[in-house]
């Protein structure tokens, strides 16, 4: 059996780079694994967001392939918690078809995120195209104090 170079070979153990072997580097980490996870509920963990600030406002993209706008909402809650959420159907299945492999998660998603105070809550806009969610949180300007301040010293 061929090494491959960066792994070690041990008499009592041999380890080699296996495509099909599930490591997992969240396995320590009080979340669930998403080896653990059932399907239906794997889109929660799959769900990818970014959140990136601008000069001008705070930016969530999440992708979210195949689904609707309306299965998608979008909700401030608690006076600063920006909560998406949505479900992605599971497709129906047919008795005469053979599923060879099934990787796309289906199942309830739900992320939040606490916005920072500079947030403007009440101007938030949100759309969808191609399958992805951008969220624009704008931000109140914030005044920069002056660079040099003169501190008086007292006796």
């Amino acid at each position: 059996m061929a090494m491959i170079p960066g792994f070690f070979n041990n008499r009592s153990r041999d380890i080699i780079f296996d495509p099909l072997f599930s490591f997992d580097p969240f396995k320590d980490f009080p979340f669930p694994s998403s080896s653990l996870v059932p399907r239906e509920n794997s889109a929660f963990i799959n769900t990818r967001i970014d959140w990136k600030e601008t000069p001008e406002a705070h930016v969530f993209k999440a992708d979210l392939p195949g689904i609707k706008k309306e299965e998608v909402r979008v909700e401030i809650e608690d006076d600063r918690v920006l909560q998406i959420r949505g479900e992605r159907s599971v497709e129906k299945e047919d008795k005469n078809d053979t599923w060879h492999r099934v990787e796309r998660s289906s199942g309830k998603f739900l992320r939040r995120f606490k916005l920072p105070e500079n947030a403007k809550i009440d101007q938030i806009k949100a759309g969808m195209e191609n399958g992805v969610l951008t969220v624009t949180v704008p931000k109140e300007e914030v005044k920069k104090a002056d660079a040099k301040k003169t501190v008086e010293i007292s006796a």
